[in-house]
């Protein structure tokens, strides 16, 4: 299921349930007043003023449950508002009854508003993890800067590793952060740990995409499982997940020449090409 469709189906749970629940508490009786609760409230602090937009945009974010109102912004088109989780975007009114699950093109002149947002979106979510939190590979001089979430045991992210040195040789700088794929408590998980657990943390990964059992313990604290939630959080839906400089997601394995042409490609503002 596309991850869009997944977003406004469990936005339409999260509704079918609020519903439920506000049925429930309409039915139930009141419960008796205690003496403490009549008993004046202090009084609160006074909450600085909303502007108009963000008047509105507080109201949409009423309707959808767990909603902030950061997390909802208009869009070219009256009545319709973006709504985000992580880098992933539906639309929805502002009444909150309907969502469409979907890009956005402005026809002018055929531009993906979506797909620029969600590139600004993963942008700004990778822009929050240090490189001391990644295992980097990089040349001399980067020419391009590759974000890869990597799966220690993925067959196709061992291939993209055997060959990192040719992505060196061409200048590109890749940046590895852990996605093991079968999620916590299982064995990729913790090799993705003892990786990062490890002295020498590259050689620690190019051993480990080798088969080689590590001998590192598991230490804590260490960034796989937030790592893990970034990738979710960005859209992916397997690895290797490639995000480039410009906020692209590539899924999958490319040999060094197909993704220089690729990144390439990616440098070129759309209608400029």
């Amino acid at each position: 299921m596309p991850a869009q469709s997944r977003l406004l189906q469990g936005l339409a749970t999260a509704l079918g349930l609020a519903v439920l629940a506000a049925a429930a508490t309409s039915t139930a009786g009141a419960p008796p007043v205690s003496a403490a609760a009549t008993a004046p409230a202090p009084a609160a602090a006074p909450t600085p003023a909303l502007t108009p937009l963000e008047a509105e945009l507080a109201a949409v974010a009423a309707h959808l449950p767990g909603a902030r109102p950061g997390d909802v912004r208009t869009t070219p088109v009256p009545g319709i508002y973006e709504f985000k989780r992580g880098a992933e975007l539906v639309y929805v009114t502002a009444d909150g009854r309907f969502g469409i699950a979907g890009d956005l093109y402005r026809l002018a002149d055929r531009v993906n508003l979506s797909d620029a947002r969600r590139r600004e979106l993963r942008l700004a979510l990778l822009a929050a993890v240090p490189e001391s939190s990644m295992v980097v590979f990089a040349p001399p001089v980067a020419k391009y800067t590759i974000t890869v979430f990597t799966d220690v045991d993925c067959a196709y992210c061992r291939a993209l590793h055997r060959q990192i040195a040719e992505y060196n040789r061409l200048g590109v700088k890749v940046r590895y952060l852990f996605f093991p794929r079968t999620g916590p408590n299982t064995e990729s998980w913790s090799k993705a740990e003892q990786v990062w657990c490890s002295a020498d943390r590259r050689e620690a990964l190019t051993q480990a995409k080798l088969g080689v059992a590590l001998k590192a313990a598991v230490c804590k604290p260490n960034p796989v499982a937030e790592q893990y939630a970034l990738g979710q959080a960005i859209g992916l839906t397997g690895t290797p997940g490639i995000v480039t400089d410009s906020g692209d997601l590539l899924p999958g394995y490319a040999p060094p020449d197909a993704l220089i042409e690729e990144l390439r490609r990616d440098a070129v503002p759309p209608g400029k090409g």
